[in-house]
């Protein structure tokens, strides 16, 4: 059966086609018959309770510099849609937030995916707080006397916007750096929100893993390693993918959270693991699946539809 499938997401002219998830998946959407149209979060309209997009029907195809064909942009009711593909890129701000609220009003008649009632409820560093015994310590505070007692007990600590992404602003403070006030000083400055701290791990010097959930349940994962004097293992910042094996604690902390990711509508997934810890889940615009493809083979746009196919 073909479906009407609308993606909201970013410039598709703009896109990695050796990368990006959202055209892997719509590559996938394509293969099985469906009908995409793309339009930006921009295009994205509610009057007298309908909710409309100025989108595009696209074709996509696996070629460098000449990737997609985009037709006439109309106005398109999205509540007539089979799928609408949440697939923008952070950041997490109120632009964000207030999609998920226009969206929720053709969902589940028309199915989003990721739910996004969940997307908003589930920002990636704060949803991981809801799981017992699966992060390293953390801190999240506006007080920098909670913060400074945090690293009197912790001595070297991570410190990062609680709101960021692709690893802008994570600063790793040991235990003899004197730039911990000017720090939170300038944090200050930008962000509103409080900052969030955790114990450092050395483990990142081994890579910060990306663990691939669809419909609850892990299928796969690659490792992300940092470049030489960078704390950082994002892709975003030069850390580099390299293949790897899910561990029996990978396999245990997707047991852990898988039900409640699917009980959400959370059908596409990444979490971040370092170590024994998971540190971040990842809920609005997932990457790694087509590094994922090429290390081990594993198809996840195909799962993926599969899922989302099952659904309807």
């Amino acid at each position: 059966m073909a479906l009407e499938v609308a993606i909201q997401m970013d410039p598709i002219e703009t896109v990695s086609i050796h990368g990006d998830s959202s055209f892997a998946l719509a590559l996938e959407a394509q293969k099985r018959g469906h009908r995409l149209y793309h339009y930006l979060p921009r295009h994205l309209t509610f009057k007298d309770r309908r909710v409309t997009a100025k989108a595009a029907p696209l074709e996509v195809r696996r070629v460098e510099g000449d990737h997609f064909t985009l037709g006439e942009r109309s106005a398109v009711d999205l509540s007539t849609m089979d799928v609408v593909l949440l697939r923008q890129d952070p950041p997490f701000d109120m632009s964000y937030i207030t999609t998920t609220h226009v969206l929720e009003h053709i969902h589940p008649k028309t199915l989003v995916v990721n739910d996004p009632a969940s997307v908003r409820n589930a920002p990636e560093k704060l949803f991981v707080t809801h799981f017992e015994g699966l992060m390293p310590p953390t801190l999240i505070a506006h007080d920098p006397d909670e913060i400074r007692a945090f690293r009197d007990e912790h001595k070297d600590i991570i410190v990062k916007p609680l709101f960021g992404n692709g690893g802008a602003g994570v600063f790793h403070i040991k235990p003899d750096d004197e730039n911990l006030n000017a720090l939170l000083e300038l944090f200050t400055q930008f962000y509103r929100e409080p900052v969030i701290v955790q114990r450092y791990l050395p483990e990142v010097r081994q890579g910060d893993k990306r663990v691939i959930l669809v419909d609850g349940k892990g299928v796969g994962a690659i490792n992300r390693v940092p470049a030489a004097g960078e704390a950082r293992s994002n892709m975003h910042v030069g850390g580099k993918a390299v293949k790897c094996e899910m561990t029996r604690r990978d396999h245990a902390i997707c047991e852990a959270i898988g039900p409640e990711l699917k009980r959400l509508g959370l059908v596409f997934v990444g979490i971040d693991v370092i170590g024994d810890y998971l540190t971040e889940i990842n809920v609005t615009s997932p990457t790694g699946i087509q590094e994922l493809s090429r290390f081990d083979g594993i198809d996840v746009p195909a799962m993926l539809w599969d899922a989302i196919e099952a659904k309807l």
